[in-house]
């Protein structure tokens, strides 16, 4: 997707390409896609950065009386969407929001990613590169074009057809993303039936965002098709395992992975378990940010393959970080815990802001843990040291509220606005009755 482009390069593809429409997106605090649709008339001005929109209307921006803000688009991300009309084209840039004074909004996921990348420049890293790992849910459309609870197949993991009914759509979701400039891994049924994942190519941080919010798009508009809704709910289902994003994450100076040392037992170097160290210490804060929505908190348990214990190790796969088998450029850490209902501009900022302080202060990592955590009773757990992730969503909040390091990486403009829209969240998820209470309850009192 990053092509390096000039604003004489995509006003020329706009006109070869028939474009007669092009959407300006950017992220909303709650991790929601907006646009802002102009005409192609409107291109010129929109590459100026002379588009104002008013921000009081998005969650967690400004308010009222300080309503206008500007899209800056970033060029490198001019987009044209493989499906058309015959009316032509619709394009699409994701846009930086500013200040009438031209300063960087301090409420804007993307610049607040930026930030904290800036904090690792200042320490010597070029680059921070990111593999998400998305997983989603497929269940069928009714006659109304609204969504039932009726999955789309009976499929378990690298199942294919017949058992893998989304086959089709799957693959037409990863023809449709190639188009688009996606360098697409693998793409797999997942363990649950209708549960489905595509990994592509990791990316610069900024860029792997932009591209997490684009491949949500495209799967919900190629579903649409099959007749289907394709949903990022952390846990749609009871009883079968929940949809995560496993984030792969390693630092670059220029061409040198950091945390590659070929001459420790393991390959990784003291800046890679300093970073995990961070990781690790500011896991329970940063979850309210990486696992954003009360249903987060039903994938994080043990038995459905999700993590909920905060330690680390090379050889399994039950704790919040695993550190996968390659080495050299490819050498990484793993953590398990997002989901894909989180911001993936804050949920990076505020696990690399959590990797620095490990490295600003030489964190030591505590020992690997390499046994299954999840077979492990409580005195187990406590004599290794391992703590769980947060139960719940107050919880996490509350964790969130007392680290100074991940509020500060939020800033406190997107801090105030994402605690009182989650615990509003909260209050009203505690406050609703809900089915299960009415078939335990009902009869028995």
């Amino acid at each position: 997707m990053s092509k390096n482009y000039t604003r004489e390069d995509i006003l020329k593809m706009a006109e070869e390409e028939n474009v007669r429409f092009i959407r300006l997106q950017f992220t909303d605090l709650m991790g929601v896609i907006k646009n802002v649709e102009i005409p192609l008339s409107q291109l010129e001005k929109a590459l100026d950065n002379k588009m104002m929109f008013d921000g009081s209307s998005i969650e967690g921006f400004v308010r009222i009386e300080e309503s206008d803000m500007y899209l800056q688009p970033d060029l490198d991300t001019w987009t044209i969407f493989p499906w058309s009309s015959e009316d032509g084209k619709v394009a699409s840039m994701v846009c930086d929001i500013y200040n009438p004074d031209g300063t960087p909004f301090e409420g804007d996921p993307r610049q607040i990613l930026k930030k904290v990348l800036k904090e690792a420049e200042e320490l010597g890293f070029t680059a921070m590169n990111v593999g998400p790992e998305p997983e989603f849910f497929l269940f069928k459309l009714d006659e109304k074009d609204e969504p039932t609870m009726e999955l789309n197949d009976k499929g378990g993991y690298f199942d294919f057809a017949p058992l893998d009914l989304g086959e089709n759509c799957r693959r037409d979701i990863v023809l449709t993303l190639e188009k688009m400039g996606f360098e697409v891994e693998a793409s797999h049924h997942e363990v649950a039936p209708g549960q489905h994942e595509v990994d592509f190519k990791y990316a610069h941080a900024v860029k792997a965002a932009d591209q997490i919010q684009m491949f949500k798009l495209v799967v919900k508009t190629v579903a649409r098709k099959y007749g289907l809704h394709a949903t990022f709910m952390p846990k749609p289902l009871f009883g079968v395992n929940g949809s995560g994003m496993h984030i792969n994450m390693s630092l670059f100076r220029g061409k040198e992975n950091a945390f590659y040392d070929p001459s420790t037992e393991m390959g990784l170097s003291e800046t890679a378990l300093q970073y995990t160290a961070g990781i690790l210490k500011h896991a329970r804060s940063f979850t309210a940010v990486t696992n954003p929505l009360v249903n987060s908190y039903k994938r994080l348990v043990p038995g459905y393959e999700a993590p909920s214990y905060v330690a680390w190790s090379a050889k399994n796969r039950s704790p919040l970080i695993r550190v996968p088998a390659s080495r050299g450029l490819s050498t990484r850490i793993e953590v398990r815990s997002p989901d894909p209902s989180a911001n993936p501009y804050l949920a990076l900022a505020v696990m690399l802001k959590a990797g620095l302080d490990g490295i600003k202060n030489k964190l030591e990592v505590p020992p690997a843990i390499d046994r299954n955590i999840y077979i492990m009773d409580e005195k187990e757990l406590e004599e290794e040291g391992i703590k769980s992730l947060p139960a719940s969503l107050k919880e996490a909040l509350a964790e969130l509220k007392n680290d100074a390091i991940i509020c500060e990486a939020m800033g406190d403009h997107a801090l105030t606005h994402f605690i009182e829209a989650k615990e509003i969240e909260w209050d009203m998820y505690r406050t609703q009755v809900h089915r299960w209470e009415r078939d335990q309850y009902m009869s028995t009192y």
